[in-house]
């Protein structure tokens, strides 16, 4: 696949994003919809993704620092949430912590790397997003709900108990735990999952721009324009320090440097709208990210390879 086929692949993404605005527009969804779609996305269409996608792949032990940045990077981004939001509001916080973290790997960057970087791309985004999940499928969720609800006290045995009932964190190490331990899955749960998972990419951008929309006027977009800035500034750096600084074969780099200007993970509308903390500007920001990782990605592309 070429890179005019990989951008109209990314343009169908946003035309998915376009078709859930529209649609809320005219009144076929309505706001009190977004819950129920994040929640079908949440606990049914994202886990049996992450287990079709994942089944019966076999992970080299060596390469598993790979999961560390993906996890290093998530953590990164949690502590200048932090920084950044020190002198704000609870809920301001916890808005940072949920929508600056994590990257959407499967549902975006994924194709790109298939396309132009081959197997050996695939084998290093994988192990990247196992440890990118551990943040953007229950870590940020469960640090955000402690910021919020917490009282300030920060406990690593709650944040482990909220991180495990996460339904995708728990798909995501059980899939890990089996390919580690070389366990095949039978191959009609494979199936049933890939099944259901195919429909996993439709419904989350469906269901972001379902979410889509900005009220509250300046606050809210200095806030928006805020989060995108800071994340795609701390992006190009690990980008290029990825690429140049890593002692890892050229084409692990490449790939590296790619899965960094990946656009805010997906899932972040959903459990904003679990914590209640305004979905309608996860979704905004998440949209938007989209855009700024397209025209990020094709560049790097045309400077790496």
């Amino acid at each position: 696949m070429g890179i005019a086929a990989t951008l109209t692949k990314a343009f169908c993404f946003i035309g998915i994003i376009l078709l859930g605005i529209a649609l809320r527009r005219i009144g076929f969804f309505r706001e009190e919809d977004f819950p129920l779609l994040s929640k079908i996305v949440l606990k049914i269409t994202l886990p049996a993704a992450i287990a079709a996608n994942f089944a019966n792949k076999e992970i080299d032990p060596g390469m598993l620092s790979l999961c560390l940045l993906g996890f290093l990077g998530g953590v990164l981004y949690i502590l200048l949430a932090f920084l950044l939001n020190a002198k704000n509001s609870r809920e301001k916080r916890a808005f940072a912590v949920m929508n600056l973290p994590s990257y959407n790997i499967g549902n975006f960057t994924l194709p790109f790397v298939q396309s132009f970087l081959g197997p050996t791309g695939v084998i290093v985004t994988s192990l990247f997003d196992a440890g990118n999940a551990v943040i953007g499928l229950g870590g940020s969720y469960s640090i955000a709900d402690l910021v919020l609800n917490g009282g300030g006290h920060f406990s690593p045995k709650k944040i482990l108990k909220k991180l495990f009932r996460s339904l995708p964190f728990d798909v995501y190490l059980l899939m890990t735990l089996l390919s580690l331990s070389h366990i095949h899955v039978p191959a009609a749960l494979c199936d049933f999952a890939s099944l259901i998972g195919s429909g996993n990419a439709f419904l989350a951008m469906l269901m972001i721009g379902v979410g889509f929309h900005i009220s509250g006027g300046g606050e809210k977009t200095a806030l928006l324009i805020r989060l995108i800035a800071v994340r795609y500034a701390v992006a190009l750096l690990l980008s290029l320090g990825f690429y140049f600084l890593l002692p890892f074969a050229r084409d692990v780099r490449q790939t590296l440097c790619i899965l960094a200007l990946a656009p805010i993970g997906s899932t972040a509308p959903a459990f904003s709208s679990e914590l209640k903390l305004d979905p309608g500007l996860s979704s905004a920001i998440n949209s938007i990210s989209m855009l700024c990782s397209i025209f990020c990605i094709v560049c790097a592309l045309l400077l790496v390879l």
